[in-house]
């Protein structure tokens, strides 16, 4: 890409307040959108061939939403949980294997989607985010879902796709938690815990694709086909 058409993106940029340079190739960051650290709110770097986010990605302290689906970044730099203002993290299809440390920094996070990448389990950092509304965590390789769990303060939980087999019974513990969605993973009927139906605020619950009949799950005592505690996705209605 030649420095021209860069530049004319960052002076749009820089009266927008959002740079978006998608599919064209990119190997590293553009270092030149250090110039405009206090200007953006919305970087998008989609669909491009990044490997590493640079340490001064933690200097743009305006960002609201941060979007770097399809590439390739195998780690994020502790400098990314200094964006306080970052409501939106968008990390699909990249190789994460975790998450930083400091990840739980990001207090006004509210969406963050980590879709196609290597996580393993259930990020702990993820616990303290207050705000975190929706998260997906589909298509990774995650097995189990930890203890920890309990604390998500999340409405939207997506575990679709992963080798899940164990679910702590915490989960039911989520006190936000209102979509879960389950789909083909490795659940045993008896590895799921039955206080999602009973006791907890979980109001839709997908599961198709694991390693039991949806119409097993219904005659499962805690589930009230009457009062509908816990909703099953409408194509899983069929089942029944």
């Amino acid at each position: 890409m030649g420095n021209s058409a860069l530049k004319a993106h960052l002076e749009t940029a820089q009266k927008t307040g959002v740079f978006q340079l998608t599919g064209k190739g990119l190997t590293e960051f553009p270092e030149d959108l250090q110039k405009l650290t206090s200007n953006l709110r919305t970087i998008d770097l989609s669909n491009n061939k990044i490997e590493l986010l640079p340490p001064l990605i933690g200097k743009f302290s305006f960002l609201k939403s941060l979007v770097l689906n399809n590439n390739k970044l195998t780690a994020l730099p502790e400098e990314l949980c200094k964006l306080k203002k970052l409501e939106t993290l968008l990390l699909n299809g990249n190789h994460l294997r975790q998450l930083p440390a400091a990840f739980g920094q990001l207090l006004a996070l509210k969406t963050l989607s980590l879709s196609g990448n290597q996580l393993r389990t259930v990020p702990t950092q993820l616990c303290g985010l207050r705000h975190l509304d929706v998260v997906d965590l589909s298509k990774n390789q995650i097995q189990n879902v930890p203890d920890t769990v309990g604390e998500l303060q999340a409405i939207e939980l997506n575990l679709n796709q992963n080798q899940i087999s164990q679910i702590s019974v915490q989960i039911s513990h989520c006190p936000r938690l209102k979509v879960l969605r389950l789909e083909e993973n490795c659940l045993e009927l008896g590895m799921l815990p039955q206080s999602i139906l009973s006791d907890s605020q979980i109001s839709l619950l997908a599961v198709e694709g694991n390693l039991f009949e949806i119409k097993k799950l219904r005659e499962l005592e805690g589930y009230d086909k009457d009062s509908g505690s816990v909703v099953f996705h409408q194509h899983l209605l069929k089942s029944s």
